[in-house]
């Protein structure tokens, strides 16, 4: 699990910078150059995920592919549980970090589980 949580901050840090060059310095719309961005970082956390986190040799393309839904699913989760927990009062800056890590266990479990599971 601790693997999985470097590679994603490391996947932060590459959205981050893949966003601010691509709109900030290329001058690219701000959600063309977003969705360029995260798609960068989970390439990015898919590679690093599978040679180091689950020490894989070779890449899948469909690996990749339930790597991407698995994130999608993650950030569902997010946005819900944030939207819930703020709804019902609960303060932004905790319900965030519950959020987060709401989406981190979902995205934890699907690729431990169902991307890599089988393979393992």
């Amino acid at each position: 699990m601790l693997k999985f949580g470097v590679v994603g901050g490391a996947g932060a840090v590459v959205n981050t910078v893949a966003l601010y060059v691509l709109h900030r310095l290329l001058r690219a719309p701000l959600v063309s150059a977003s969705l360029v961005a995260i798609e960068l970082a989970v390439l990015h956390n898919y590679v690093l995920n599978d040679r180091w986190t689950f020490g894989r040799r070779a890449l899948s393309g469909r690996q990749f592919v339930k790597f991407n839904v698995s994130m999608i699913a993650g950030l569902a989760v997010n946005v819900v549980t944030l939207w819930l927990l703020v709804r019902g009062g609960m303060h932004l800056v905790m319900a965030n970090v519950l959020a987060i890590g709401a989406g981190f266990s979902v995205n934890f479990l699907s690729s431990t589980l169902w991307v890599w599971g089988r393979n393992r």
